[in-house]
């Protein structure tokens, strides 16, 4: 019987479809799979992630040369605005009881009565009448020494000195009250009080109070 002839064999470059063990051939090339994209790099001119910078070597001269770091100088204190005015409506008539009540509540509170300096715009406090019978040294003398409460007039405000308290009794006229309250204002430390009838104390302090 004669044979049959072998059909041709396929040649690896024969074009079409190969297969090739998996050990020897290659894989082909992954196409790329959609992600994240890289930062791209920052432009100039452009803020960017900065790259931290090794810190610099100071040299004994600019270590001598720079300002130590040393304590906080405290803040400046703010500038006094002068003292608090405080106001007690009373008729003429009832200031000056009004004034003494106020230098009760002073006391009562821990001021200590040479810190109080009484004026009086009108007829003058019993005390201040009686003292200067005796004479204006001596009364004058008690004021010097700051031990108690003192007793002026409106026109002695000129010689009286400066005290952390001042309550004026505004019994008078408005031609004497109105010299007085400026010039009682600039010897209160701390405190003015003022014992009157707000509209007519009112315009001569020159603001509302």
């Amino acid at each position: 019987m004669p044979l049959i002839p072998e059909e041709p064999q396929i040649h690896e470059s024969a074009q079409g479809p190969r297969a090739t063990p998996a050990s020897g051939r290659t894989a082909p090339t992954p196409r790329p799979v959609p992600g994240p994209r890289p930062a791209a790099p920052p432009r100039p001119g452009r803020p960017g992630p900065a790259r931290p910078m090794p810190p610099a070597q100071r040299t004994p001269r600019d270590a001598a040369g720079a300002p130590k770091p040393g304590p906080k100088a405290p803040a400046a204190p703010p500038t006094p605005a002068g003292p608090q005015v405080q106001l007690i409506p009373a008729s003429a008539e009832g200031a000056l009881d009004a004034a003494e009540e106020a230098v009760d509540l002073l006391l009562d509170s821990g001021r200590a009565p040479g810190e109080v300096l009484v004026i009086t715009t009108g007829d003058p406090h019993p005390w201040a009448a009686h003292e200067l019978s005796f004479g204006a040294d001596a009364y004058w003398a008690q004021h010097d020494a700051g031990d108690d409460v003192f007793y002026a007039d409106a026109s002695a405000l000129d010689r009286a000195g400066t005290r952390p308290v001042v309550v004026v009794a505004v019994n008078g006229a408005d031609e004497a009250t109105g010299p007085a309250l400026p010039l009682a204002l600039g010897r209160a430390g701390s405190l003015l009080i003022v014992c009157g009838e707000p509209q007519r104390i009112n315009p001569l302090l020159g603001a509302g109070v």
